[in-house]
């Protein structure tokens, strides 16, 4: 007996070091993301929506090739790979980073609203752009953006539409835990395929990813529906995203690392 508790209270610290660490490697990165200058965060969030577009052209391609979401949320991990070594600003990763540094009394309140705001009006815009040029040069995609979309588009607000779009901000913020949790770039590439899977390959309901498909069924001006129907089911997203992002994952780990956190607070004090 004697032999087991060093070993077990060895595993506890490593445990709690290692949770240490990623909680500085939060900190110190939501610090640097509040802190940009608005030119920097404009720039990264156009970036980010050129990044998720290659993935929902390759997530396009495969479904309609294969007639499998599945498949086609595999492929779109290009977009979450992309952005991952392209280190650029996706709206809805911006619920676990920058907001554990304004817990950290690192940045305020109106410096992650205005890095919230510029970082999704950033993100459309980019996206719409790149779905312009992937409907242009694709036509032979239109037919499937047009049914894509409509799973979005047309559901409107029920409870149902509520689930999957808390869901999907759940995940990702999951990803960008998971991809936070370790320095190896195997590990944070698996979590951006496994991240890309669950959104796209589930078909959940997210603000960016799917606002892109149903940009590129309304340029094919054969869509059903139009911008009007895509605000409605954009409001539905960001607030879904949101609850499941603040919620269910940044609130558990700020509660897990509360003390991490009062330390930190303190410091920032004096």
């Amino acid at each position: 007996m004697t032999d087991v508790h060093p070993e077990i209270e060895q595993g506890e610290t490593e445990v709690e070091e290692a949770l240490e660490d990623a909680f500085s490697r939060l900190v110190s990165e939501g610090d640097e993301r509040l802190h940009r200058p608005l030119v920097d965060q404009v720039v990264t969030g156009l970036i980010a929506g050129f990044e998720i577009g290659a993935g929902v052209l390759a997530l396009l391609v495969v479904y309609e090739a294969t007639g499998s979401h599945l498949l086609a949320g595999l492929a779109f991990s290009v977009g979450f790979l992309a952005l991952l070594l392209g280190r650029s600003e996706l709206f809805t990763e911006s619920f676990l980073v920058p907001v554990t540094a304004v817990a950290a009394k690192h940045g305020r309140v109106r410096d992650l609203l205005r890095l919230w705001g510029v970082t999704l009006l950033a993100n459309l815009a980019g996206g719409w752009v790149v779905m312009a040029l992937v409907m242009t040069a694709f036509p032979e995609l239109h037919a499937t953006a047009t049914e894509s979309a409509r799973h979005f588009v047309e559901p409107g607000w029920t409870l149902r539409t509520l689930a999957l779009s808390v869901l999907a901000g759940a995940f990702i913020t999951l990803m960008t835990r998971m991809q936070q949790g370790t320095d190896e770039m195997v590990g944070k590439m698996a979590a951006a395929v496994a991240g890309a899977f669950l959104l796209a390959g589930m078909q959940l309901f997210h603000s960016i990813l799917d606002s892109l498909i149903v940009f590129g069924a309304l340029q094919t001006g054969e869509a059903p529906f139009g911008y009007d129907d895509w605000l409605c089911f954009l409001a539905l997203t960001v607030v879904g995203n949101a609850l499941g992002g603040l919620g269910l994952v940044t609130l558990l780990r700020l509660v897990r690392s509360r003390s991490l956190l009062a330390r930190e607070r303190s410091h920032s004090d004096q």
